[in-house]
């Protein structure tokens, strides 16, 4: 698969998990959304698509190396995040279980997303 339809797909996925915290905070049900929720939001999104670009950048440029960059890609991801979730509560007093709901709403879903992406790309390369 080319890099412009994974970039693509990323932002019509984006969207898409964007919809019900923006339907959440234009209802007026603000209680399950953390005042910073859209910095998550951003900064996690931010995140999924530097690693999927850089990992599919190096599928098509070194096939050899995307175990490394996967793996390499996803340890660096789950590290920024940690400092992140560090940096957010240190100077933020939050609901920590909104929070909690908040953060792993955005990552787990953008792991998804980039783990099928990769996936995807794999399935096709197999199929040649």
């Amino acid at each position: 698969m080319k890099i412009i339809p994974s970039i693509l797909y990323f932002l019509l996925f984006t969207i898409i998990i964007a919809l019900p915290p923006a339907v959440l905070q234009n209802t007026g049900n603000t209680n399950l959304l953390n005042p910073g929720f859209w910095k998550i939001f951003v900064f996690m999104s931010g995140l999924t698509f530097l690693v999927l670009i850089i990992i599919l950048f190096v599928q098509q440029q070194k096939p050899l190396y995307f175990a490394q960059a996967f793996l390499g890609g996803t340890t660096f991801k789950i590290l920024a995040c940690m400092l992140f979730v560090f940096v957010f509560l240190s100077n933020n007093i939050i609901n920590k279980l909104v929070f909690i709901g908040d953060f792993f709403y955005v990552y787990f879903l953008n792991t998804a997303f980039e783990i099928y992406i990769l996936l995807r790309n794999l399935r096709h390369k197999n199929l040649r």
